[in-house]
């Protein structure tokens, strides 16, 4: 029998189960059992929110890497291919190494049905265990508390943030995402949170398994300067630090405090301009990602953007209107048909002068006479286009030198530009982009 591909076991997986979504920890438990897996790694951190979890991995797998310690990375979605979700030391897993996971997974798992999802993770887990890793950090997929992730006991327990979305699965309040998130705290391990504003459940679940608790805007907090940064935050032992002018980044500074909080409590060496470069060399691709494309005869700026629920659409706006542009800005948007619309379009409405709309290349997509009708409908002005390249060179040809483009709304939306940019970044001579 042919050994099967990468592209053959993604494909073999994504059939393995009768839905691709089914929480509960039964099934990824007992396969786990089977694989013989215990802790990943000497140090682990799991990462759950709404949103900022992807910067606050890479944040931390920065810092850690810094102090010369073998890191491990377990996130998802990905964007163009799937090793991106599984890095070992900064490098992508190879297709070799994830099939042969993949297969270890598959002979374990005898009877039991696994998800996509649960798959991955498993076999992320078990590659992670064979590659002599200091630290992993895992982002937790849907949820926190029935998320396949949630099987490690990990020694630092992270919430990013807490917002609306997903909500077939979490509920339609934040009390309720607040309960799943809080799922991944264990007892007396330190557990730490960005959101200013705790709905009450995640804080009886502190109180109840009696974490040690660190709190954005009480122990841990920043501020920022029009030129610098600054952050103070507590040892585990409660001493306080302090870190001041560091330099501004592109990726959101509060998901860099979190990340600076959390190294404060693993007792490495503290040593501020190894701080600081770390911070500044994270880059997350698709997450508030400039870039300057060539094309054409026209150079233009170009921002990618995955945020597709309210909280990171405000987000995105405040981060936008911090940054003006000379011209106008142009969006090009798509958006999954589970998504609160209006709620993603509001805070962006007046950053966004002119929007190009597409469906997405996926059966879940919103169509896009509806994204146009209800920006329409919003007074905007609003083209439809059949997928996001055609509407991205649309607004390439419509820009001026002054404008930006602006990519956002999902992570297909991006994956599509990045494709775009990747096929035409080698197109004529002396075209290209950079970040």
């Amino acid at each position: 029998m042919t050994e099967r591909t990468l592209a053959d076991w993604l494909a073999y997986l994504e059939q393995l189960h009768p839905s691709a979504i089914d929480m509960g920890l039964e099934r990824s438990r007992e396969v786990a059992r089977r694989l013989g897996l215990g802790k990943p790694a000497a140090k682990v951190i799991t990462v759950t929110g709404t949103n900022g979890k992807g910067s606050t991995c890479a944040f931390l797998a920065s810092l850690l890497q810094e102090q010369g310690l073998k890191v491990g990375v377990y996130s998802s979605p990905h964007l163009l291919r799937y090793n991106e979700r599984v890095q070992v030391a900064g490098v992508d897993a190879t297709d070799a190494e994830l099939c042969e996971a993949f297969a270890a997974v598959e002979a374990a798992r005898g009877e039991i049905s696994l998800t996509y999802f649960e798959m991955g993770t498993l076999a992320a887990f078990w590659l992670f265990e064979r590659s002599g890793l200091d630290a992993v950090v895992l982002e937790v997929g849907l949820g926190g508390r029935l998320d396949a992730v949630n099987l490690i006991d990990a020694d630092l327990a992270l919430v990013t943030s807490i917002g609306l979305d997903h909500a077939d699965w979490l509920g339609d309040s934040r009390e309720s995402v607040a309960v799943e998130k809080a799922g991944i705290f264990r007892a007396g391990v330190p557990a730490l949170c960005g959101d200013l504003d705790p709905p009450r459940p995640l804080l009886a679940q502190v109180a109840a398994l009696d974490c040690p608790f660190f709190l954005r805007g009480r122990d841990y907090d920043l501020a920022i300067a029009e030129q610098a940064w600054h952050w103070r935050g507590l040892t585990l032992a409660g001493a306080v630090l302090e870190l001041h002018d560091l330099p501004l980044l592109d990726l959101p500074m509060e998901n860099a405090a979190l990340a600076l909080q959390a190294y404060a409590l693993l007792d490495l060496p503290w040593q501020v301009e190894r701080i600081a470069a770390a911070l500044l060399r994270t880059r997350v691709t698709g997450r508030l990602d400039r870039r300057t494309l060539n094309w054409q005869g026209k150079s233009l700026t170009l921002m990618l953007d995955v945020g597709h629920n309210p909280h990171a659409a405000e987000y995105l706006a405040q981060r936008l209107a911090s940054r003006p542009v000379a011209g106008k800005r142009l969006a090009v948007f798509g958006l999954l048909a589970d998504k609160d619309l209006l709620g993603v379009l509001a805070p962006l409405l007046n950053e966004v002068q002119d929007w190009a709309v597409a469906p997405l290349p996926t059966s879940r997509t919103r169509p896009a006479a509806e994204l146009e009708a209800a920006l329409l409908n919003q007074g905007a002005t609003v083209k439809a286009y059949a997928d996001v390249a055609a509407a991205l060179e649309g607004q390439w040809a419509r820009a001026s030198v002054d404008d930006e483009i602006l990519l956002f709304g999902s992570f297909y939306c991006v994956a599509e530009a990045l494709d775009w940019l990747a096929r035409h970044a080698k197109g004529e001579v002396g075209d290209g982009f950079a970040g």
